[in-house]
């Protein structure tokens, strides 16, 4: 037995020896493969898509949209069709799932109602962000919300009604858009906005809406404490109710264009702490 396993020991050996210069030589090789997946992991970014309001179009998102590429993020900024709100959603939603990867998703004024509905129940919106927004509950409309507080510029008073075939579109008055809309932008460039802004049905801002996103997903929400057209006190109301990270900012309700800065920091802020 002993003459056995000496002819057996020096192969042995040979054998462990050979593996054990193979396991250490494979380990650095491992720790960098495993070590540079999480890196790739980490450094998925989501992608931020934007949703413009009632009387405005995806050109109000451009500086935001700007400076977040230059932060090397995928930004989409979608033409919200401004219909109705369960058409407009579902619009939203069919785009949202087109999308690979994690989902930031941003929503100024009506765009608040419209991402509160096309997110539900769609695990890659991982946050909810609100621009002096709209965030209803389920069965709330717009004008419910309108009916709050008082304080709102917009009503039968400053909205143009134009028909269309099977609906009638509202525009917000041209004498009434400056201080209504964008009070702390200079005169020439709300002009400008007035000219070009896109109306919403009428039927929208009376539809109600359905059980919201809000519920389920984090969410951030800017308070635009100079707003003329969702009093700021309503907005107040929304982020609490939602408790939201909440931020208040001296705007008009067109904060996007006025403060762009502080939408985008919100937004960022919102990227970082669902990351």
């Amino acid at each position: 037995m002993s003459h056995l396993t000496a002819l057996l020991s020096r192969p042995a050996r040979r054998l462990a020896l050979v593996l054990a210069l193979l396991v250490v030589l494979a380990a650095p090789a491992c720790a960098a493969a495993s070590g540079s997946q999480t890196g790739q992991r980490a450094q998925v970014k989501p992608t931020i898509v934007l949703v413009h309001g009632a009387w405005a179009d995806a050109s109000g998102w451009d500086v935001v949209m700007g400076q977040l590429q230059r932060d090397g993020y995928t930004v989409l900024a979608v033409a919200n069709p401004l219909r109705d709100l369960p058409g407009d959603s579902a619009y939203l939603a069919s785009v949202l799932h087109s999308i690979t990867g994690p989902i930031v998703l941003v929503g100024h004024s009506y765009g608040g109602a419209v991402i509160t509905n096309a997110a539900l129940g769609n695990p890659q919106v991982k946050a909810l962000v609100y621009v002096a927004a709209f965030a209803p509950d389920a069965g709330e409309s717009l004008t419910t919300i309108e009916m709050m507080n008082p304080g709102s510029e917009i009503g039968p008073t400053t909205l143009v009604l134009r028909p269309f075939p099977g609906g009638v579109d509202a525009y917000i008055s041209p004498a009434s858009f400056h201080s209504a809309f964008c009070a702390d932008v200079p005169a020439a460039l709300a002009a400008e906005m007035g000219a070009s802004q896109r109306p919403i049905s009428a039927a929208a801002l009376a539809e109600p809406s359905g059980p919201p996103a809000w519920r389920t997903i984090p969410s951030w929400y800017l308070v635009a404490t100079e707003d003329h057209a969702i009093p700021p006190v309503t907005e107040r109301f929304m982020a609490k109710r939602m408790e939201a990270h909440t931020v208040e900012v001296a705007s008009s309700h067109a904060a996007l264009v006025a403060r762009p800065g502080a939408v985008t920091n919100l937004i960022l802020d919102a990227v970082h702490h669902t990351s």
